[in-house]
């Protein structure tokens, strides 16, 4: 039997980092075996969403996420970091 938490991949996210949505095109990159340039910038689909939330973070009480998608990943962020992706396509 297919277990759909099978599916989900996750990683941490490096909130003080620069560019915080490339890490996101990296992760995806690594996952289908290509290089970070060959993906569609992340800009394109969230602008500067995840860079905004990562420098600027509400309080840990709110307990902000983030969903998207993104080169055929469906990707939770919350604001501490963690992040999961599942394939959907």
């Amino acid at each position: 039997m297919n277990n759909s938490s099978d599916k989900i991949i996750h990683r941490k996210l490096v909130a003080n980092q620069q560019n915080p949505a490339v890490q996101i095109a990296k992760v995806v990159a690594d996952l289908e075996g290509k290089q970070p340039e060959e993906l569609t910038p992340t800009y394109e689909h969230l602008g500067n969403t995840i860079d905004y939330i990562f420098s600027n973070p509400p309080a840990p009480g709110a307990r902000v996420e983030i969903k998207f998608s993104y080169e055929g990943y469906r990707i939770t962020i919350e604001q501490d970091g963690s992040a999961q992706f599942v394939k959907t396509a």
